[in-house]
């Protein structure tokens, strides 16, 4: 990672709506926030929060089943706007990539910034990491984030679809991605045949 540039890994997790039923203009809203803040590899802060959503403030028991989160603590959470504030304390004087595992999270936030009439709290460059991991191991779908960690025959940090450790393990396996991609890049030492030019050397005794 270079000097002086910010990463900030996230993770959000949604409202959901009860499998095979519609509801009329739902739209999944961040009910929970994981945010690791990343300078020169070191992380220098980080922020967990649960969300209480504007538009649909009662969770559907599918979300509550897959998610682990109660009512109570959704209820109890900050408001999306206290929310875009403390994103916002995010911003540094350097330059800033936002990290995360697969797009939806940005699209999530995005679309609940419009609906609340909020401007988009980042400015920066955004990083999926799942699409980059995709390329970079030539698979042919998308690995989801736990499946990923284990490749690399360790394990998740905390529980998965926990926001806060959710973002830990993005970041563990950017840290991991990065040093493969530094071993692969070092140039291979030359052998006496790259470093002799022996058509020179030929003429020589020519």
């Amino acid at each position: 990672m270079k000097d002086r540039h910010q990463y900030i890994f996230i993770d959000f997790e949604f409202t959901m709506p009860e499998r095979n039923v519609r509801m009329k203009n739902f739209f999944p809203e961040i009910i929970e926030v994981g945010l690791v803040s990343v300078i020169d590899d070191k992380i220098i802060d980080q922020f967990s929060s649960y969300v209480t959503p504007l538009k649909f403030p009662t969770l559907s028991e599918r979300c509550k089943s897959f998610l682990h989160i109660s009512q109570q603590q959704v209820d109890k959470g900050i408001s999306f706007f206290e929310f875009i504030r403390k994103l916002e304390e995010f911003k540094k004087n350097y330059p800033t990539t936002v990290v995360t595992w697969g797009n939806m999270d940005m699209k999530v936030l995005r679309h609940n910034c419009m609906e609340a009439g909020l401007n988009f709290p980042f400015h920066a460059t955004e990083l999926d990491l799942s699409m980059e991991y995709k390329r970079f191991f030539g698979d042919q779908n998308q690995t989801g984030l736990w499946k990923a960690v284990q490749e690399y025959g360790k394990e998740g940090t905390g529980r998965h679809h926990r926001a806060l450790d959710d973002a830990l393990t993005t970041f563990n396996i950017f840290r991991l991605v990065e040093k493969d991609k530094r071993y692969l890049e070092k140039p291979k030492p030359t052998t006496i045949g790259d470093r002799v030019d022996f058509s020179k050397l030929l003429n020589e005794f020519a």
